[in-house]
């Protein structure tokens, strides 16, 4: 019988390539409302299993369960309206469009009108666009990027820039969010501002956070839970404190 209170499980998970087993039966279970790090060194597997929980590759083996519904090799898109949205590693958001007509993309899977409405701007379709549009200024206001709506979002600093990848994939109204090293590139500063808007986003929005990240003092500041993996497979899990103590963990990732 599936936990309710289980966002995200995944049942023996593994990919090959070829010969190469590049994730080997991996056990997640993070609950409602849980900030879980999964953490490791380069080429351990940990973007490889955020790309099969969304669906870019398909599993040679295992299951993932998203609130209790198999959503094993189901498409990118499809997952995404099940509720799971992304960050990359490298930013990928819509340089030649503004900074809230980038989060008004990430509300698009919610938009009812037909296609020939959107064509030829039907009243309903103009309704549409103007609620999306004061949804898409009302996650701006969260995360402090209101006043940047009409700048291109090639033109914001590159702190910026990671604080809007993560408002457009919260405009898809996520149950689950993967966050890939949101604090790669960043300063200190810059790092302990990302720390706060993702707790802040954990808070106000009861958001059930998986995070990939090589800063551990990220990590251990905000994630409650860790698996730590190592070519592939789970080297430790446990709570984050406890994780990081690993002589294991310590010796494969952190360093003597």
């Amino acid at each position: 019988m599936q936990n309710n209170d289980i966002v995200l499980r995944t049942e023996h998970l593994s990919i090959q390539f070829g010969g190469l087993r590049a994730v080997d039966d991996v056990n997640l279970e993070i609950r409602r409302g849980e900030l879980y790090g999964l953490i490791g060194p380069n080429g351990a597997g940990k973007t490889t299993v955020f790309n099969l929980l969304t669906g870019v590759y398909k599993p040679t083996a295992g299951r993932i369960l998203l609130c209790g519904e198999d959503i094993t090799g189901k498409a990118p898109a499809e997952i995404n309206r099940k509720g799971i949205a992304r960050t990359f590693q490298n930013i990928r958001l819509f340089h030649n469009l503004t900074v809230i007509e980038n989060v008004m993309v990430g509300l698009s899977n919610q938009i009812p009108c037909s296609i020939a409405e959107s064509i030829f701007r039907l009243p309903r379709h103009m309704r549409s666009e103007r609620e999306y549009y004061e949804r898409a200024l009302a996650l701006l206001e969260v995360f402090q990027l209101a006043e940047y709506k009409d700048y291109l979002a090639a033109n914001l600093p590159y702190g910026k820039q990671r604080k809007l990848e993560i408002a457009r994939a919260m405009a898809t109204n996520p149950t689950l969010l993967l966050l890939d090293e949101p604090a790669a590139g960043m300063n200190p500063s810059e790092t302990q501002e990302l720390m706060d808007d993702i707790t802040f986003v954990r808070e106000k929005f009861g958001m059930t956070i998986l995070l990939i990240e090589h800063d551990m003092r990220l990590v251990s500041g905000i994630c409650e839970n860790l698996t730590v993996l190592n070519f592939g497979t789970e080297l430790a899990k446990g709570a984050t404190a406890e994780v990081l103590s690993n002589p294991a963990v310590v010796t494969a990732y952190l360093g003597e």
